[in-house]
């Protein structure tokens, strides 16, 4: 086959060239958006979250059979518009599993610790004092889990050696599990009464979208620390902003932003010809999410591990070669 492999590291370029060897490969660095490709015969295109395919890209690749995301999430392709063109759109369902449930405990810890308040008082001040970095116990508070699958039941046995009460929601509640993990699962708008932390654990889409809403905010238990390594939209910015303001939300830690990719380039939004209103005002309240002492921020890097990347890359070859055989794995739904 002709793939067409969009890259973010020589590394992951040159494991690539070897694992698949036997296809005609063009390698192009960066999302599918950034500089030049020829699309003429290219039958599979391989790319990761940061490189939307939709109708734009789609009609550059006229031969296309296959997407293959080096990812669990697929919201950045155009599902419909590949399957009216019977394009195959497979992922990586299961790769960091443990990988972004750490993660996700890293920032809660952070966060009630203000560990990193106080490293930078450190590193820039030279101060050693703790005043002002009172912190705060997990022990014995409750956390609500929102979805659980595989991340989220690892963040449920995390929260079992830290002595977390633990609830939980899901559209499909695995009432097995939680017998065997000593947990029950309630409606939403309970978990968000009694939960002092809610962890994120969920995909995007059209169900999830805006999940956590000014009035869902309104229901949270004062206090609430609110932990998110799953996608920048379940939460309505603007609704997090507010609870922080309003001081319901006490603290915040996010691993991913709504329109998280324009906060690092927010010339591109400036100067578009048609800027668009709703992502002008994401842009800045995300800024006001940056700048805010008791929300902790990362680059969307859960998942971001050397062992967790080998696994995804060594699916992706593995769908990519299955397809070739004439076997498919990893299809989306």
């Amino acid at each position: 086959m002709k793939i067409l492999f969009s890259y973010k590291t020589e590394e992951e370029r040159d494991y690539a060239a070897e694992k698949l060897a036997a296809h005609e490969i063009i390698f192009h660095q960066g999302p599918l958006q950034t500089g030049e490709w020829s699309g003429g015969g290219v039958e599979t295109v391989c790319i990761f979250v940061n490189s939307p395919v939709g109708e734009t890209e789609l009609a550059r690749l006229p031969d296309l059979k296959l997407i293959a995301t080096r990812s669990t999430g697929y919201d950045h392709i155009d599902l419909a518009r590949a399957r009216a063109r019977n394009i195959t759109v497979v992922n990586v369902p299961a790769y960091g599993e443990h990988t972004v449930a750490e993660f996700a405990f890293a920032l809660l810890l952070a966060v009630t610790r203000h560990i990193c308040l106080a490293n930078e008082r450190v590193v820039r001040g030279g101060a050693f004092s703790p005043e002002g970095l009172t912190g705060s116990d997990l022990f014995g508070k409750t956390v609500g889990v929102i979805g659980t699958g595989r991340i989220g039941k690892n963040f449920i046995r995390i929260a079992h050696g830290f002595g977390l009460k633990i609830i939980a929601f899901d559209v499909f509640p695995d009432q097995e599990y939680a017998k065997t993990e000593g947990f029950n699962y309630q409606p939403l708008d309970e978990i968000l009464r009694e939960s002092d932390i809610i962890s994120l654990h969920l995909p995007e889409n059209k169900d999830t979208h805006h999940l956590i809403n000014r009035q869902r905010v309104e229901q949270m238990k004062k206090g609430i620390i609110v932990i998110n390594t799953a996608r920048g939209s379940v939460i309505d910015t603007e609704a997090l902003v507010w609870g922080l303001k309003q001081e319901i939300i006490s603290a915040a830690g996010l691993d991913v932003l709504a329109e998280e990719g324009n906060v690092a380039d927010e010339m591109h939004l400036l100067f578009n010809p048609h800027p668009q209103a709703a992502e002008l005002k994401t842009l800045l309240l995300n800024h006001y999410l940056i700048n805010h002492p008791n929300v902790l921020i990362t680059p969307h890097m859960a998942f971001n591990t050397k062992e967790a990347i080998g696994r995804i890359i060594d699916t992706t070859i593995e769908n990519i070669n299955s397809f070739a055989n004439g076997e498919i794995k990893n299809e989306v739904a």
